[in-house]
């Protein structure tokens, strides 16, 4: 609310303007020397007051406290819609450039609540184009744009869940477990037991937790999320949270209710004409079908996801692909075109390993590492699964470390260097116990379900 004395010439200039006396516009609930005292600042008049002038004056509350149009402020969140919907159909550079426009708009307007959902669209832009360190800085200013405005936790929920995925994409699978499960415990303990705010969480903490290894921990967020899931009103968050929910399905080797869920995802997104998300439906059922053993469908799964992502320039999200597809593409025993499509990709993405999806930077060496050793160039095999560890090792992703260490154990056992392969396997044990007790530390504090929230 701006000043009494700016206040009070808003009020004179709109009665004057409106051809009203004093009296006209104060009676019957008012004084003209009330009005008189009002518009020359000297009274700092109350909300009731204020919203029966604006009544009298015939303009809104807002535009009376802060001099901002009702119809600006109406105009600038259908706009920001339709910058969501761009995003959502796949038109990545479209949205980022709408949003930016957006943003000038909510700064000149002081629409601080709008402004924070203009930059989380943003850093949603740049998770999509692989800008990592962008996004973060986006969903922090986003997260103390709603703070120093004094929204609540779940109103900040979308904002922190983008910044946890930024240090997820970076390799900082630990610290982006830290995020989300302090986020959930803050909710729990406060009986902030917003749905949709903890569906989400629950649904973003199941990939890090997988790629650390902590599968029942994983396993534990999708129970919870969907058990939430009947009280959330976003389909498109039920579409995501059946989309991580799979994940985990899988992992328990329930591949006909992973694809289940994962059908549910796409028919929502499908509805919704959301092209963004149906991309990574593609891509985790191509991942589902592969584990299944059935590789033709998974390629064409991948290759239909690798598609949808590339066409809308995300390049990170297309290079994660295109190490599923390479996988399945050695299994078929088409090695030739799989270690063009890694070699490629890394060359094209050479700082894929700094700081951007290194997970998946481990996995294309990991492959080559595969295929070399394959075609008996073991000096060439190790020189790649090193390179994988040290990837990993800085993501503190157990799981796919405990498996390397036992590849390159192997390799070595193979190779006559037998104490070496043991302080491999040993490395790997180490990993493989770590998930869930030193590595994560205790779970997030679980809701209370009750009928009433």
């Amino acid at each position: 609310m701006d000043e009494p004395a700016v206040i009070g010439q808003r009020v004179q200039r709109l009665r004057v303007e409106r051809g009203l006396t004093q009296r006209q516009l104060a009676e019957p609930a008012y004084t003209d020397a009330y009005i008189s005292t009002l518009e020359s600042g000297k009274v700092r008049p109350s909300e009731t007051a204020l919203r029966f002038l604006a009544k009298q004056l015939g303009t809104t509350y807002e535009e009376l406290t802060t001099g901002r149009s009702a119809r600006l402020t109406t105009e600038l969140r259908l706009a920001l819609t339709g910058a969501r919907r761009l995003l959502a159909a796949g038109a990545l550079g479209e949205a980022a450039s709408r949003y930016r426009e957006l943003l000038a708009e909510a700064e000149d307007l002081a629409l601080e609540s709008e402004r924070a959902d203009v930059l989380t669209g943003l850093g949603e832009c740049a998770l999509e184009s692989g800008e990592l360190d962008a996004a973060r800085e986006y969903f922090e200013a986003a997260e103390r744009t709603l703070m120093s405005a004094g929204e609540p936790l779940p109103r900040r929920v979308r904002a922190l869940r983008g910044r946890a995925v930024a240090h997820l994409l970076a390799g900082e699978l630990r610290y982006a477990c830290y995020v989300l499960e302090t986020a959930l415990d803050e909710l729990n303990a406060h009986g902030l037991h917003d749905p949709d705010a903890l569906v989400l969480l629950y649904a973003s903490s199941i990939g890090p937790y997988m790629d650390m290894g902590a599968h029942a921990r994983a396993a534990q967020a999708a129970e919870l999320a969907l058990a939430l899931a009947p009280r959330v009103s976003d389909p498109a968050l039920v579409a995501g949270m059946h989309r991580s929910v799979a994940r985990t399905l899988l992992a328990e080797g329930r591949i006909a209710e992973a694809d289940a869920s994962l059908a549910k995802a796409q028919d929502l997104y499908q509805q919704l004409q959301n092209r963004t998300e149906l991309a990574h439906c593609h891509w985790m059922r191509g991942y589902v079908h592969a584990q299944n053993n059935d590789l033709e469908a998974a390629e064409h799964e991948l290759r239909t996801a690798r598609e949808m992502l590339a066409a809308r320039s995300a390049t990170l999200y297309t290079a994660q692909v295109e190490v599923e597809l390479a996988d399945v593409l050695r299994r078929q025993g088409k090695c030739e075109e799989a270690v063009a499509l890694l070699s490629r990709l890394l060359e094209l993405g050479a700082d894929l390993g700094e700081g951007r999806g290194a997970v998946h930077a481990a996995g294309a060496h990991r492959l080559l590492g595969l295929i070399a050793e394959k075609e008996s160039a073991d000096e060439q095999a190790e020189k790649h699964y090193v390179t994988a560890l040290a990837l990993l090792e800085r993501s503190k992703a157990a799981g796919d470390l405990a498996d390397l260490c036992r590849l390159l154990g192997d390799l070595l056992r193979r190779t006559g260097r037998t104490e070496a392969a043991i302080d491999a396997y040993r490395t790997g044990l180490g990993h493989r116990a770590a998930p869930g007790t030193t590595t994560l530390g205790p779970a997030p504090t679980a809701p209370p379900f009750r009928s009433d929230w």
